[in-house]
């Protein structure tokens, strides 16, 4: 996810530098590297509280290596196959897990963890390449006070986006250039099939605004967070959750809301890496972080949640968001066969 997928927490100013967030005693344990998106914490969170559990608990040490947002991360390793500069990746999610297994990225191993995790998110990878460690969907959020205010319903669907009273309303991510831009494409395309092309077009005539990421959409533009003009942005389900924990002052509702119908559920896999010096301590910390002890720490954290169904999710996760039934996807091998040419078309079709 993603995502792929943490968008409030601090994370690491530079990519592939390495930070032991775990250590033993003076005489140096096992060792482990993982490999890790950019936006995967380095230090003060419950996540590296959990990983220095671990490293008392077995003895092994865990480097972290910072590699970058997803895409680069999965090109380093994929050049690397059979050679990993690291013994286990964290992050790669559904729109690129078809890559890295055709590309040999990971040594497959079925954790016993696998028995907590729901079969819809272990059906991608039934020769056990990755395990999922998490889910999150990407939706298009509203601004409730704004509708309100102009005593206009919020849109229900896809087909509304293209109504005359929410021209100019909606600010999405670039899909060359951000991962829920990616996810919002893809979402339009598994809702449309070959109409995806005709739907774009109708937006943009609509006036959908397009900036070149999540940060810009959401913190400048978006109406709530921003204050800027548009109050429909593509952001996360877990976005109104993150009003609520992160309001000064307290508030105890959300000011935003998601269109459930538009949802693209993004997962995120953990995997051993092919040709790691390490195997059983790194097949050691794919379990961990599968496991319940690392899980529950996810929400508050990554702002996604668990796979491990039996977490118990945090009061903000149930009471202010909403999780799709029957999220839109698409086949991984679909998408890796296909995001170039689509990115390239969507990219003709919006800003030619």
């Amino acid at each position: 996810m993603r995502r792929s997928a943490t968008l409030w927490i601090a994370t690491a100013t530079a990519t592939l530098s390495a930070f032991v967030v775990a250590c033993g005693d003076d005489s140096p344990p096992d060792a482990v590297t993982l490999v890790a998106y950019d936006s995967f914490p380095t230090e003060g969170t419950a996540l590296n509280e959990a990983l220095t559990e671990f490293t008392d608990d077995t003895g092994i040490a865990v480097e972290l290596l910072i590699a970058g947002d997803t895409g680069s991360m999965l090109s380093k390793a994929a050049l690397t196959a059979g050679n990993p500069e690291g013994d286990v990746m964290w992050g790669v999610d559904n729109t690129y897990l078809s890559r890295a297994v055709d590309a040999g990225v990971f040594a497959p191993y079925e954790s016993p963890a696998l028995e907590a995790i729901p079969a819809e998110l272990r059906q991608l990878v039934p020769d056990f390449e990755a395990t999922p460690v998490d889910f999150g969907d990407v939706c298009v959020n509203y601004d409730i006070g704004w509708f309100s205010e102009h005593q206009l319903d919020p849109p229900t669907g896809f087909d509304d986006l293209l109504q005359p009273e929410y021209a100019d309303l909606l600010v999405v991510e670039n899909p060359a250039t951000s991962s829920p831009g990616l996810a919002f494409l893809l979402a339009t395309i598994a809702a449309y099939g070959d109409g995806w092309r005709d739907y774009w077009t109708s937006l943009t005539a609509n006036g959908v605004e397009v900036v070149d990421g999540w940060t810009e959409a959401y913190n400048e533009r978006f109406s709530w967070t921003g204050g800027g003009p548009r109050p429909l942005v593509v952001s996360y389900a877990s976005s109104p959750p993150a009003e609520v924990i992160f309001a000064d002052p307290p508030r105890p509702d959300a000011p935003t809301a998601v269109v459930t119908s538009t949802c693209f559920r993004q997962i995120e896999f953990a995997g051993v890496l092919e040709g790691t010096d390490a195997p059983e301590q790194a097949r050691a910390l794919v379990d961990f972080l599968a496991s319940e002890r690392f899980q529950r720490e996810l929400p508050l954290t990554m702002f996604v949640y668990p796979a491990d169904a039996s977490v118990e999710l945090p009061p903000e996760f149930v009471d202010f968001t909403s999780v799709p039934d029957e999220p839109l996807a698409l086949d991984p091998a679909d998408i890796e066969a296909n995001r170039s040419t689509w990115i390239d078309e969507w990219t003709e079709i919006v800003l030619s």
